[in-house]
């Protein structure tokens, strides 16, 4: 069975993009750009929804071929590109770079997917994750914690019907100040 893996920048006030879909509060760095390619390279399957895929999908295919990019992200736009992704959409009619559309239910998809062999999935975007945390299938939670607050947008966590116990596997703080913490579900 395979780990399901939700993991994004966020807010201190928990929101992944303040209003307007507005993400410039990130705190760009080496380490936290390094931190998350790592996270990627550990990945076997990527999970998006329409809106971050379209925000993936619109840099990384050719972000080894822009002027500035760095070693760091060359690396990752070629891992990204290389790497296996499935897209839940309903309004997306097309997909490249090793990627798979879905168009119907996401969480039965998902279910499917966690049922099989293989490495971990991570999964991205608000309404994606947000589905897979209220049908109990997120595994593990990775937040990258910006010290910045925004007092609205779009959140991190989704409303939930029920109470999910987690345990802190990790803690490390970046000298960006962003604060990385991961936790298990606990079963």
């Amino acid at each position: 069975m395979r780990k399901l893996i939700f993991g994004m920048n966020l807010t201190l006030d928990g929101y992944i993009a303040a209003p307007g879909d507005d993400i410039g509060w990130s705190v760009p760095s080496d380490e936290l750009f390094q931190f998350w390619s790592d996270q990627l390279q550990a990945t076997d399957l990527s999970l998006y929804g329409r809106k971050l895929w379209q925000t993936m999908s619109s840099h990384w295919p050719t972000g080894d071929q822009q002027p500035n990019a760095t070693p760091a992200e060359i690396e990752f736009a070629r891992r990204w590109r290389d790497m296996s992704k499935v897209v839940f959409s309903s309004t997306v009619d097309k997909v490249d770079w090793n990627t798979r559309l879905v168009t119907g239910d996401a969480v039965a998809e998902i279910t499917r997917l966690k049922a099989e062999d293989g490495g971990p999935m991570d999964i991205g975007g608000a309404t994606l994750a947000g589905a897979a945390m209220r049908a109990g299938l997120i595994d593990e939670y990775v937040l990258a914690t910006a010290p910045v607050l925004v007092g609205s947008g779009t959140p991190f966590f989704t409303a939930l019907d029920n109470w999910v116990n987690l345990n802190l596997v990790e803690t490390r703080t970046l000298p960006c100040g962003v604060i990385l913490t991961r936790y298990e579900t606990r079963r």
